[in-house]
């Protein structure tokens, strides 16, 4: 008994560093989509460019996700975080530095900054997930300390944008260096966090060196038929995440709702998202991964389903969460189609999914657990991918028509919460 208590006293710093390196993730990634606005102010940018500081995050899952998950075999989690934080440091010092360069040069080096931190934000995901879930000794616990790091991550998903627009304002008159407040936060909690993870003891499973190379290793986590259909869920699950609000709000800017109030609607979703992994954090030590994720994508297909049948003439008021001329927060009631009250209402289901894929993904894998990370975050490319052909169907069909993507996305994360997720490969050797 004294053990474990003194096992969870020695593991309560590095559990906060998580949790707070979890919410930088966050705040770095979200700090990309208002930048846009700025981007296409000051220079001028069409919306693909203003996106392109965005899209670079996912590029950089893509390019580094397997190469990050060598490091974190070859250098230890405690060492790929240090590696993963001054990255990001640098990123952001990169993006600070294109609000002093010259016109001609500034967007460049913006978008550099963008991808550079990038990376970190994929390091950081890499070495985070699988260190929660060790921290909580995996299995429902794991999971739990999971579903509080993405808790965290959301109250920064949250009010990011909304900090942002207290910075810059009138956005016609918005400039880089209007956002140099948020960019000096994440750079002194970045190098804080360094100093303090550098002098603090990270438990580092599975750490010790293998008589297998690094290839072997990845090889060795393919052989998992649940984790390669866990990795293909992650790459649909983050896809739809991020298709589910794109297209809402695309939709109802064509609509008489407009705009603004579209913004309103979709920053809702991820309110909502907040909301359900509160739900799943203080739920998740007494609810299965598996139970957790069917019951979640079986709702998600229902209320998918209602978007698209229900009658777009139908209007309901809706409580959102709206932001005010100052950059308050409080709630109103906007007038939408019922079919955006459904679909909204789906960032409930998709908010405690990524603990519970993850989870489920990496059970058992053992030795192979850092590699099979790596592969994991490379897939998170999803993001981009999904939306895109989500938006290429909208373009044939119609926007409510397009939500049989999702819908089919979450018909796949169903079956792999009933069945792909059960590890059927427990004869393979996964300690050395």
């Amino acid at each position: 008994m004294n053990t474990t208590t003194n096992e969870r006293k020695s593991n309560l710093v590095p559990i906060i560093m998580m949790i707070i390196l979890f919410g930088m993730i966050s705040f770095v990634t979200n700090l990309a989509a208002p930048m846009g606005q700025v981007l296409k102010e000051q220079f001028g940018a069409s919306n693909f460019q203003g996106l392109l500081g965005n899209a670079a995050n996912f590029i950089a899952y893509a390019v580094m996700g397997i190469p990050g998950g060598i490091l974190l075999q070859k250098l230890g989690y405690k060492k790929t975080a240090l590696i993963a934080i001054a990255v990001g440091f640098v990123g952001v010092f990169i993006q600070f530095l294109s609000g002093h360069a010259p016109q001609t040069s500034a967007f460049g080096v913006y978008l550099l900054g963008a991808f550079v931190a990038g990376f970190s934000m994929c390091l950081l995901n890499i070495v985070v997930n699988p260190m929660l879930n060790t921290l909580g000794g995996g299995g429902n616990k794991g999971n739990q300390l999971i579903q509080i790091g993405g808790s965290f991550n959301s109250v920064m998903a949250t009010f990011t944008p909304a900090f942002v627009g207290v910075l810059i304002g009138d956005a016609a008159k918005a400039s880089i260096s209007d956002v140099f407040p948020v960019m000096y936060i994440a750079m002194g909690v970045f190098a804080v966090i360094f100093f303090v993870l550098l002098f603090v003891d990270i438990p580092e499973p599975h750490a010790q060196k293998s008589s297998e190379s690094l290839k072997q290793l990845m090889a060795g986590a393919l052989q998992f038929r649940h984790f390669i259909l866990g990795a293909v869920a992650i790459f649909i699950y983050v896809g739809v995440e991020v298709g589910t609000p794109g297209l809402l709000i695309l939709w109802l800017s064509d609509t008489p709702v407009g705009k603004t109030t579209a913004g309103f609607v979709a920053g809702t979703y991820w309110f909502l998202m907040l909301i359900g992994r509160l739900l799943g954090a203080s739920f998740g030590s007494k609810i299965s991964s598996r139970k957790m994720l069917g019951f979640a994508s079986f709702v998600g297909l229902i209320l998918i389903a209602l978007a698209i049948f229900s009658p777009q003439t139908s209007v309901v008021s809706l409580p959102v969460l709206l932001r005010s001329s100052t950059g308050a927060l409080s709630f109103g009631l906007a007038e939408v189609p019922i079919n955006a009250m459904f679909i909204v209402l789906v960032g409930l289901c998709t908010s405690i999914m990524w603990g519970s894929i993850f989870n489920l993904a990496v059970e058992g894998l053992g030795k192979y657990t850092a590699a099979a990370s790596g592969i994991f975050m490379a897939l998170v490319c999803g993001g981009g991918i999904l939306p895109v052909l989500q938006g290429r169907v909208a373009d044939i069909a119609g926007y409510i028509p397009s939500y049989w993507v999702i819908f089919i996305g979450l018909a796949y994360l169903l079956y792999y919460a009933l069945i792909g997720s059960k590890n059927v490969n427990t004869a393979i050797q996964t300690e050395d």
